[in-house]
């Protein structure tokens, strides 16, 4: 494979802003961009220096030491073959890091042990012990977690593609992980796909159902060739779905930005349509795009009157916030939250003045006219309180502010990995659609989005 700092494949800006005029000269400029060759190396670089090389398990923050996240695992997983092509860490280390998490992946224990395992049926707990690998307390064996853990390894089984011994191992490995997970059994109401399983107390309450980051699960779930979900599963997530206008804009709703970015971070959905959005005339890609640009109409209205929102200042998904608290600020009393999903649709909002860089950089390939300037003006107007050595940190609050923190307001000191791989990711498709051009080779993906109903452009080339 040719690197992709000698011959770039760049994204269409017409598809991503609707102008046909100057694209090219677009491209080339945020091909270039200094701004983003930082941001998406300090950004991998947290993926590649806080993960344990021993296992590859990824920690779901940092620097606070807590757990390793599957699901942040799965973005390391992906962002490793994007430090390939950037050169950033070479292929043999970048395939010696996938194959000795692979390892882990495929020789941990599975059982319904609530203390001994890592996984059960294929699939894996949401959280896991850094060192040891098994489960982190009683948390639940997670199908949302686990795909998105898959998703990244289907990538590395289609980049890796080289002739020799660690690169075969790495495919090998990959199908046999996404094989052994039993999508039937997590069927408790088909032809859903539940949230939950715990050792203790069973399947939980909830099944995938509504639009959300759970539309990449059940393209795994429909592509599985061992045991997969009937055709009509996608039929009743889509059902679920929740159109409606807001801000002058038409679209399936889901406030938390997070929803619209993860599936795409490693399925171009530009010119292919299921049922559902072949009714609508749009596809999910400009579905995502709508989204984001709500956001800022939003921040711009700034209905609530929290302190920097603006046409700049914006982003809104779920993060880390500064904490369980009430008081007063500019004579108004502003609740506030931890960790939670933040954003704004018309049947749903939660706002308490907290902003993630991620909700601007993991969609900066559906509107980069607007979210790379968002990304320039947060770091030109907080510096060193948003911006560090591993680029952005997670959130940040500036109406939060009490006698035990800056004037300024309220900064985390934590990056979470599933907020920095959208990031790393995203800013390469829209640079070069690396990571979707690879994973439109993976027939699993191909079949998932067939038995869903997908049509048009890319995919009706793809071989059946």
């Amino acid at each position: 494979m040719k690197s992709l700092l000698l011959v770039p494949v760049f994204v269409s800006i017409a598809l991503l802003t609707g102008c046909s005029s100057g694209n090219q000269d677009l491209s080339v400029r945020q091909e270039r961009d200094p701004f983003l060759d930082t941001l998406q190396h300090r950004t991998f670089n947290w993926f590649w220096e806080t993960t344990n090389p021993t296992n590859g398990l990824t920690p779901d923050r940092w620097p606070t030491r807590t757990f390793s996240s599957v699901a942040a695992t799965g973005f390391a997983l992906t962002a490793y073959p994007i430090g390939v092509e950037r050169a950033f860490v070479s292929r043999a280390e970048a395939a010696d890091r996938v194959l000795s998490t692979m390892k882990f992946f495929w020789h941990a224990p599975q059982s319904a042990d609530p203390v001994k395992a890592t996984g059960y049926k294929g699939f894996y707990y949401h959280f896991l012990h850094l060192d040891s690998g098994l489960r982190f307390k009683d948390v639940e064996l997670s199908t949302i977690d686990s795909g998105l853990l898959f998703a990244g390894m289907l990538f590395c089984q289609s980049y890796f593609d080289r002739d020799n011994e660690v690169e075969r191992q790495i495919r090998v490995y990959a199908d046999s992980i996404y094989t052994r997970a039993d999508w039937q059994w997590f069927q408790q109401r088909p032809p859903r796909v539940s949230m939950s399983w715990h050792p203790e107390r069973g399947f939980g309450r909830w099944d995938w159902s509504g639009y959300d980051e759970a539309m990449i699960l059940y393209i795994l779930a429909l592509g599985s060739p061992t045991f997969p979900v009937e055709e009509e599963a996608w039929q009743q997530w889509t059902s679920t779905y929740k159109w409606g206008e807001y801000y002058g804009r038409e679209f399936v709703n889901f406030g938390p930005l997070f929803g619209h970015q993860y599936s795409h971070c490693w399925i171009d959905y530009r010119g292919i349509q299921d049922d559902y959005m072949k009714g609508k005339g749009i596809d999910y890609f400009e579905n995502s795009r709508r989204a984001t640009y709500t956001q800022r109409d939003y921040a711009i209205e700034n209905p609530r009157g929290f302190r920097d929102y603006s046409a700049d200042i914006w982003g809104l998904t779920a993060c880390d916030g500064p904490g369980e608290t009430s008081f007063t600020v500019d004579d108004v009393e502003r609740s506030f939250k931890t960790y939670s999903a933040r954003g704004v649709a018309f049947d749903w909002s939660y706002d308490d003045g907290t902003i993630a860089p991620t909700a601007a950089g993991g969609s900066v390939a559906f509107a980069p006219e607007i979210c790379i300037p968002a990304l320039k003006a947060i770091r030109a107007k907080y510096g060193s309180d948003v911006w560090r050595e591993y680029g952005f940190i997670d959130a940040f609050n500036p109406t939060f502010v009490t006698n035990r923190t800056s004037p300024r307001g309220w900064f985390n000191v934590d990056y979470l990995g599933i907020d920095q791989g959208p990031i790393v990711i995203m800013i390469e498709n829209l640079r070069s659609g690396f990571v979707w051009d690879v994973m439109k080779k993976n027939d699993h993906i191909v079949r998932g989005l067939r038995r869903a109903g997908f049509k048009g452009g890319w995919l009706d080339e793809q071989p059946i």
